[in-house]
């Protein structure tokens, strides 16, 4: 019988930084899964031919080029509509793989109809370059969500990595799979639109997420799979545009996402927190009264854009088929707080 293994895509988008595109590339080159492909989303670089020399090392390797510079989300949904691959894995391109990191990923999604997206472990390539074994921040080892929309991890809360030291080495059902490696099933993603535009960039990945799993599908962890990445070297942690746009897409996210009957509780504490966030920025920080704008502009533009989000709310609220009662049980009110869940009706 002939083996029939099932194509995969890896799509990189990319703005800035041949030698950690160049980088990336010589590390999924190695891989030792037979039926991959790769596409370089080209993100308006201006930095020319950005396969110049590529084709002599790399096989099946194709270039999406893009006039301006559509950030992670609108990037990676350029290559996924013009894909015919049975998956996709949407990767950073400061990410570095291990040969053997597909495999197990793949195995995984056929053992399984209703797994739709897999996030492989993460681990800090600066750690690894120190000798060192510590979660990324980006996605550690598998993305979680709090009843109030605050994202987590296993393996990461707020401001904490974790050493990994094999704790997590069990895979597990997830919320989001992180952007710097999301594996999925390229026909469930384009289906729901892939991501969404309006993000550019910073939690686009969870917002898709949260979709897949209102239509019953499961993301899980699969940690025998490895990647690293580079922390902070698309948009550095702490910067004015980096937390306009966590605290602007988040909002967002939960407008889109969460229950009516929810967002009557939810929405109240979120404005209290959002305030108190800018406060706290206005108190610490190199660069405390931009911060501060940042998050205050975040919630205006919310607000300006409310009719638009509430456009694609009405399509995702009419399609899912899961209530948030079944997707939120267990879980915890907020990691702010530290509180216990409580039911929802």
């Amino acid at each position: 019988m002939t083996r029939y293994d099932p194509s995969v895509e890896i799509i990189i988008p990319h703005y800035k930084g041949r030698f950690i595109l160049e980088r990336c590339l010589d590390s999924l080159v190695k891989t030792s899964y037979p039926a991959m492909s790769i596409c370089i989303v080209d993100n308006g670089s201006g930095e020319g031919d950005i396969c110049a020399g590529l084709e002599r090392r790399i096989e099946n390797l194709r270039v999406v080029t893009l006039p301006l510079n559509e950030g992670y989300a609108g990037g990676c949904n350029s290559a996924l509509f013009s894909s015919s691959a049975d998956y996709v894995v949407f990767m950073n391109d400061d990410a570095v793989v291990e040969p053997s990191w597909l495999l197990p990923l793949v195995e995984q999604a056929e053992s399984d109809g209703r797994i739709a997206a897999l996030q492989p472990k993460i681990l800090s390539l600066q750690a690894k370059q120190a000798g060192k074994k510590i979660f990324d921040y980006a996605g550690a080892a598998g993305g979680l969500i709090d009843r109030l929309g605050y994202p987590y991890c296993y393996g990461r809360t707020f401001f904490r990595t974790e050493n990994d030291h094999g704790q997590y080495d069990e895979g597990k059902d997830i919320f989001w799979a992180s952007g710097v490696a999301m594996f999925a099933k390229r026909a469930v993603v384009a289906d729901l639109g892939g991501f969404d535009d309006d993000f550019f960039m910073h939690m686009e990945e969870i917002d898709l997420c949260w979709r897949i799993l209102l239509q019953g599908y499961r993301i899980v962890s699969a940690p025998s799979s490895i990647v690293y990445h580079e922390g902070g070297a698309s948009l550095a942690k702490g910067t004015p545009k980096k937390i306009y746009l966590n605290h602007r897409n988040n909002l967002a996210m939960l407008l889109k996402n969460r229950s009516a009957t929810a967002l009557v509780w939810v929405l109240p504490l979120r404005m209290i927190l959002e305030c108190v966030a800018a406060v706290r920025y206005l108190a610490t920080g190199s660069q405390r009264v931009n911060s501060t704008l940042s998050v205050l502009r975040s919630l205006i533009d919310n607000i300006r854009l409310l009719r638009n989000t509430l456009r694609k709310r009405n399509v995702i609220q009419g399609k899912r088929t899961v209530t948030d009662k079944m997707l939120f049980r267990n879980v915890p009110l907020s990691i702010v707080f530290g509180l216990a869940a409580r039911d929802e009706g």
